[in-house]
């Protein structure tokens, strides 16, 4: 399989940062890491390898990359102000710079899918819900969706824009983002077994505000017995990513019929 590693520097992020391309071509899917994790990551967990028969094949193509947490969410000492701009400058780096070199890369305007476990999860929807433009949807995996769990209930707009507990439920029904999200592939998926708590809570919070906008958003809720851990999210991945792909087939093929 290709593996290639990709570097530069990030004017948004103001360091250098990595990704890994794995594949040739296919469906393009924009890989986020775990909290504290880089770009090896989802490969060295054995992630590559479980969808090894997708890449060999050519039905997709991963772009990992770095997680910069410790700036922002893990960095719960530092100012939550400065905390907050560091995210969001980690998402205008993979909206203005990652997703750009991805359409580069690929040589075509397929919008990319974001998964992710864990805190790659909760990336993958922020970046899914903020830019439905830019992303063809989401399947994350275990996320925590509230950021109040890492900033103690501190919160201003900055922050606000990055946790999609607080401003999905806000999101009036006559927004035009509803409209897409429905042409959209969104999974959500969380065990109910250890280490999952805070992500069946904020989950449901999701589940309920997609629901009451009419967003035919998959909310998954997997066993007691299935728990926030890579043996799991294998399973998960192995189950969703075939049904995605092919409802995003299915779409483009009526897309083209029009």
């Amino acid at each position: 399989m290709n593996r290639e590693p990709v570097s530069w520097w990030s004017d948004h992020l103001q360091k250098d940062a990595n990704l890994i391309v794995y594949g040739r071509g296919g469906y393009p899917i924009i890989v986020f890491q775990t909290q504290g994790s880089k770009c090896n990551s989802f490969e060295d967990f054995g992630m590559v390898a479980e969808l090894s028969d997708y890449l060999d094949t050519g039905t997709i193509q991963l772009f990992s990359v770095d997680n910069f947490d410790e700036d922002s969410w893990s960095a719960r000492d530092a100012d939550p102000a400065w905390r907050a701009e560091r995210q969001e400058a980690y998402f205008a780096y993979i909206t203005e710079e990652v997703a750009p070199f991805v359409h580069e890369r690929t040589g075509n305007d397929l919008r990319p899918l974001a998964i992710g476990c864990s805190m790659g999860a909760t990336h993958a929807v922020i970046a899914a819900l903020r830019r439905p433009d830019l992303f063809q949807g989401c399947i994350a995996l275990s996320g925590v969706y509230d950021a109040d769990c890492f900033f103690g209930g501190w919160m201003d707009g900055t922050l606000y824009e990055n946790s999609p507990t607080a401003f999905l439920p806000n999101m009036p029904a006559t927004h035009p983002y509803v409209e897409i999200y429905n042409q959209r592939q969104i999974v959500l998926c969380v065990g109910q077994g250890a280490w999952e708590e805070d992500g069946i809570r904020s989950q449901r919070v999701l589940d309920e505000a997609f629901r009451a906008k009419g967003v035919s958003a998959w909310c998954d809720y997997w066993g007691h017995d299935v728990n926030h851990d890579w043996p799991w999210w294998k399973k998960q991945i192995r189950y969703f990513l075939p049904i995605v792909l092919e409802d995003i087939e299915r779409m483009r093929a009526a897309e083209q019929d029009w």
